[in-house]
């Protein structure tokens, strides 16, 4: 019984001299890698002025149309996160089409953030925006268009958290619309941006269509009030 007190008492002052030694390490190797490593920060002042750069390292007030337009992408990316999750939680088919579209998004940004009178040609190579992300979106809302009722009154943003969500994401997508067609219509942009902007917002009041219907919840028909 005494030999067992004192192998145990020999093994708990290893695990304890073990775990001094341990620590001492981990407490010089961390200084060493804090005087060592540049962590790069998230802030670079660069803006601080009121002006931001483009892809093409251009300089521009950040009220300008490029940057406005850029801004409106984003902020409809972030709705169409949101939606996807919402959907995520329903288990609704469509939550692939929403990550692709978000990828696309990104893709809009980089030709929008390229203004093609200052852009070199391995610019425009790189952030070049083709006709057929557009024809993928109007097949996808013909494939949801044939297995919803015909519309026939005005409907309001409603159908349960994915719907209401994909609503705002469409509300998003129009201004994001507006905001790129004054970029487009100076020549800065492609305007296939313009189309599937355009396509997308009905996309997603399709969509929005489509969630109420496969979750069973009813949308709010609109009544005049006076």
């Amino acid at each position: 019984m005494a030999a067992t007190r004192l192998l145990m008492l020999r093994a708990t002052q290893s695990i304890a001299m073990c775990r001094r030694l341990y620590s001492e390490m981990v407490e010089e190797g961390s200084t060493q890698v804090k005087s060592n490593m540049k962590i790069p920060k998230i802030y670079t002042k660069t803006g601080d002025k009121g002006f931001s750069s483009t892809y093409t390292g251009e300089r521009r007030p950040k009220d300008n149309m490029v940057f406005e337009a850029l801004g409106a992408t984003d902020e409809l990316n972030s709705a169409i996160g949101l939606a996807k999750e919402f959907s995520l939680d329903a288990n609704h088919v469509f939550v692939s089409e929403l990550e692709k579209i978000q990828c696309i998004l990104q893709d809009i940004g980089s030709n929008i953030a390229t203004p093609l009178s200052c852009a070199r040609e391995s610019h425009k190579v790189r952030t070049s925006f083709s006709s057929e992300p557009v024809q993928e979106l109007e097949e996808w809302i013909d494939k949801y268009t044939i297995q919803l009722p015909p519309l026939t009154s005005f409907i309001l943003p409603s159908g349960g958290k994915t719907s209401s969500s994909l609503h705002i994401a469409r509300a998003v997508c129009r201004r994001a619309e507006r905001r790129a067609f004054k970029v487009i219509q100076a020549g800065e942009a492609d305007p296939n941006v313009g189309r599937y902007l355009n396509r997308l917002s009905d996309y997603l009041f399709t969509l929005a269509r489509y969630a109420a219907k496969a979750e069973g919840r009813e949308e709010t028909i609109y009544a005049r009030t006076s």
